[in-house]
């Protein structure tokens, strides 16, 4: 993954740039465009005025009127497919009256890029719709997902951020931030561990929603769930009214995933969050009693310890690999490439399996991990074609 804090050069960091880039918003939310966009679909590309090089897709909601502020949601996909992330949240943002505008030039690759695509876009947008500064969200896959964190983490007063399968910039767990955060993963995801780790150390507002698949944006009942996640933590903090309807709507979608739950670590999880998201809302007593009662079965525990020590299996067993990548510099290099042939073969059968399982699942991951940016660790070619051969196909 690129490194999205720091440029390597001497010009500013991406986050001072996104910094000034979202300070737009604060100053030109209320005048009008030159060339006004049409509400209720999609359009791409809006070129940016002061910089036609630089464009993005856009969504209006089919309500929008420039009378009042409106809710935004910038995006950042990492191979500069703004309509793609458009698409993905236009039926909440339907319904929610959300804005989204997605970059169709930030990209993996130069940091310089992504804060130039960012800045144009978002002060562009500024000067087009009437935008709340207050209700400014944030969304990324992969390497977009580093850029929204990057700009949430810099202190722009952004309301939330929807972390779609990469988190961090630096990859390091923390145990607040500034802005409520929804993450997303796929179980087979290279990037799964990191999503499990940075939501079980956070403890201001959050939630994981992981999914069958690997490591693409979420399926559009996940992405439509969390933009009404947002809408919750916008009620519990006060950048919107409360509207109990609505958040009845939601407790009752909520309540129904847990009924449905087979997993009772995964019901455990759930209903942590119901209590969490609700607490002060509605009423969520039965939900606490239950989620005291669970917490307290021995079952239940040796279910949640075994999950954690799986994760911890998982990060050693790619730590190994990665340690054994370094000795292929070395003269330790010809017994380095034999036992790194041993692992991945057996990794490669297990992922192979029919049975979808968890170890499969884990297999996938790690194959996944180690394959993902092989070539940018190692330089050694015998190495490098090795693992072509157990590539794992797809996402």
């Amino acid at each position: 993954m690129v490194d999205l804090v720091m440029l390597d050069d001497d010009r500013p960091s991406l986050s001072t740039v996104l910094v000034t880039a979202m300070l737009a918003l604060s100053v030109c939310t209320t005048t009008a465009a030159a060339q006004p966009v049409q509400p209720g679909s999609v359009i791409d590309p809006v070129q940016c005025a002061n910089d036609p090089a630089q464009s993005y897709a856009l969504y209006l909601p089919s309500s929008y009127s420039p009378d009042r502020k409106w809710t935004v949601l910038f995006a950042f996909h990492p191979a500069a497919r703004g309509r793609l992330m458009v698409e993905k949240y236009q039926a909440a943002a339907e319904q929610y009256g959300v804005i989204v505008a997605a970059s169709n030039n930030s990209r993996n690759g130069p940091h310089a890029a992504s804060a130039t695509a960012a800045q144009a876009m978002s002060e562009d947008l500024s000067r087009r719709v009437s935008i709340d500064p207050q209700r400014v969200y944030l969304t990324g896959m992969s390497g977009g997902s580093r850029v929204a964190l990057t700009l949430a983490l810099a202190g722009n007063n952004i309301a939330g951020v929807l972390a779609s399968s990469a988190g961090y910039p630096d990859s390091q767990p923390r145990a607040t931030v500034p802005f409520a955060l929804f993450g997303t993963a796929g179980t087979e995801d290279f990037n799964y561990l990191e999503m499990r780790l940075l939501d079980r150390k956070l403890t201001s507002p959050h939630f994981l929603a992981v999914f069958q698949g690997g490591h693409t944006l979420p399926p559009n009942d996940i992405a439509f769930e969390a933009v009404e996640w947002m809408e919750l933590q916008a009620m519990q903090s006060g950048r919107r009214s409360r509207d109990l309807k609505i958040a009845s709507t939601i407790l009752e979608k909520r309540r129904f995933r847990i009924a449905a739950s087979t997993s009772p670590s995964e019901t455990v999880y759930l209903l942590q969050r119901l209590v969490s998201d609700f607490n002060g809302l509605l009423d969520v007593s039965a939900e606490a009693h239950r989620l005291e009662e669970m917490s307290r079965q021995s079952d239940i525990k040796k279910a949640l310890k075994r999950e954690r020590e799986s994760d911890a299996a998982e990060a050693q067993r790619l730590g190994e690999i990665f340690d054994l990548e370094r000795q292929l510099g070395d003269d330790r290099r010809d017994m380095a490439l034999l036992t790194l042939r041993e692992r991945l073969s057996k990794l490669s059968r297990t992922a192979a399996s029919e049975a979808d399982t968890p170890e499969r699942s884990q297999a996938r991951r790690v194959l996944r991990a180690i394959t993902a940016g092989a070539s940018e660790r190692v330089q050694d070619p015998g190495y490098l074609k090795l693992i072509e051969q157990y590539r794992v196909q797809g996402r």
